[in-house]
């Protein structure tokens, strides 16, 4: 028994150590640390500095500017035409340039249609406009002719009444019978009547004569028809141009009006492009229209761009609401050496905007809002209210309370406000 009481009694004690350890190593934890705060060095607190930050500016300079808008859009053909056939036939030549995406020249040869039937037409209609030409001239002649005997039998006419006239003065008096006036009127009746066929007939000449001039201007309508029906079986190119299209091979028979040949001009191409409306309400507010505008055109192929001048001319006839602008039409002014330029070509337009004086062009990292900018004044932030007047590229263009010389602050800062004080920094 005496020795279950000395195990009991180690067992208590063991427990007793394991609690009193850890409340022992706290108390001198705490009492270390309270030592440490009463004994630490006191430090002299001093104000913090002003922050000065560091800003990039520019020199506020007016001048005069007028900036370009940089659009998009596609070259068009300023001219095409469809060529077609106005007489059938077989085609019997094609000129060599006629391919798909082929070159012509004003005069070149395009196909020809064989001939022989037009040449025939063209003969007879010659043919016929001359005999016709010789009957006006016979009925020209025989009209003549009864103007001649009419003239006569007024003659013979007159003299067969100056009888008639002398002879009723001799029956008055008594020395000729009254059977010889009445022959003598006799006379004159059958003069008169002489007289009337003539008319009649000079009638009737010149009537044939004039029906005949009028089968005359008929027929020479049909010789000029002969001729141009001839001169349409051989098509040659109203202009300079490129082929867009071809349907003409040698022995294919045409018939009349069929599509044979689409031409678009070489030397007149367009660029289309849009103006937003924005764009297109300003320009037309100072100057009252976009045509006469110059533009330079560049057209992105191989390493250096092909750069062009046009010049704006028209507006488009309708407007687009849904595209969100108004299209407009520059030509191309194309001087000896340029590459050519064909159309359906995705080119960049550089458009002259406004012209706009006393301004002054700074970064858009200068603007704070809608109009406050801030310079330096005695290394010092000032706020300057401005008008922005517009945008050109990653610059703005402003006028208002800013002066000639003064210091802009381009950086941008998170906290800015006037009097914080910044040093500028070397470029």
């Amino acid at each position: 028994m005496a020795g279950d009481r000395n195990t009991r009694s180690g067992t208590a004690v063991l427990w007793a150590f394991r609690i009193l350890l850890p409340i022992a190593l706290l108390a001198g934890a705490f009492f270390a640390y309270q030592y440490f705060i009463s004994t630490k060095p006191v430090v002299a607190q001093h104000p913090a500095g002003e922050r000065v930050r560091a800003v990039n500016t520019v020199s506020a300079v007016y001048t005069s500017y007028q900036p370009l808008l940089t659009l998009y859009g596609e070259t068009v053909a300023g001219r095409r035409v469809d060529i077609r056939t106005q007489v059938a036939g077989e085609v019997v030549r094609v000129g060599p340039g006629l391919r798909e995406g082929g070159e012509v020249s004003a005069g070149d040869l395009l196909f020809e249609i064989d001939n022989f039937e037009y040449q025939g037409a063209l003969v007879e209609a010659r043919a016929n406009l001359s005999e016709s030409v010789a009957k006006l001239r016979e009925f020209e002649a025989r009209a003549e002719l009864e103007r001649d005997a009419l003239g006569r039998a007024i003659e013979q006419l007159e003299l067969a009444r100056r009888d008639l006239t002398r002879a009723e003065d001799l029956s008055e008096s008594g020395t000729l019978s009254e059977k010889t006036v009445d022959d003598r009127a006799l006379v004159v009746s059958q003069r008169e009547q002489g007289v009337e066929q003539r008319q009649n007939n000079l009638q009737i000449e010149q009537a044939r004569a004039e029906q005949q001039r009028a089968v005359q201007a008929r027929l020479e309508w049909r010789v000029r028809k002969a001729e141009r029906d001839l001169a349409y079986t051989r098509i040659t190119a109203p202009f300079d141009a490129y082929v867009r299209s071809a349907g003409v091979e040698l022995g294919r028979t045409l018939s009349i009006n069929d599509v044979a040949v689409t031409l678009l001009d070489r030397n007149w191409v367009e660029v289309r492009v849009t103006l937003s409306d924005r764009q297109y309400g300003r320009i037309m507010e100072r100057d009252g229209t976009v045509a006469g505008r110059t533009v330079l055109i560049r057209w992105a192929v191989g390493a250096t761009p092909l750069e062009y001048a046009g010049t704006i001319e028209r507006v488009a006839a309708e407007i687009d609401s849904q595209s969100g602008g108004v299209e407009v039409y520059a030509r191309v002014e194309f001087v000896p050496g340029d590459r050519p330029l064909r159309a359906g070509a995705f080119v960049e337009v550089d458009v002259q905007d406004l012209k706009y004086d006393n301004i002054v062009r700074l970064p858009v990292t200068a603007l704070y809002g809608q109009q406050d900018i801030y310079v330096v004044v005695d290394e010092r932030l000032e706020k300057r209210v401005i008008e922005p007047i517009g945008f050109v590229g990653s610059d703005v263009l402003v006028r208002g309370s800013l002066n000639e010389g003064e210091r802009v602050v381009v950086t941008r800062l998170t906290e800015i406000g006037e009097g914080i004080k910044v040093t500028e920094m070397t470029p």
